[in-house]
């Protein structure tokens, strides 16, 4: 024996997957990571001034263009760039950065002021 459905039935078969759809479609991610990962690979595996120039932009890009939901840099960014920037010479601007770290995600204070003690050495 076959069951009829009813309009409301047929409506709600249709519109709760078509919604679901919508829905993860549209979902943004928390934050934007631009090109940081194929920038990253390029720069361990040559380790030139160009790669390195090219995820400095990166750091930069994802630091000034936050399009994520939560609209702010991602957790270890800033620490991530400034170990980066103390591996290539550029201390003052390392602390800086790492002090970004800090003042974003405090839980980190406790690594990073440890990371800042052995520059100071």
């Amino acid at each position: 024996m076959k069951r009829k459905l009813t309009e409301s039935a047929k409506l709600l078969t249709i519109l709760i997957p078509t919604l679901f759809v919508m829905s993860c479609a549209s979902q943004k991610g928390l934050y934007s990571w631009h090109d940081y990962s194929t920038r990253y690979y390029s720069y361990i595996k040559n380790a030139d001034e160009r790669s390195f120039e090219e995820l400095t932009n990166t750091y930069q890009e994802i630091i000034d263009n936050q399009t994520g939901s939560r609209e702010v840099v991602p957790p270890g960014i800033y620490a991530d760039y400034a170990y980066l920037l103390l591996e290539n010479g550029k201390t003052e601007e390392a602390k800086a950065m790492f002090e970004k770290e800090i003042e974003l995600y405090p839980e980190s204070a406790v690594f990073i002021k440890n990371i800042l003690a052995r520059i100071e050495k």
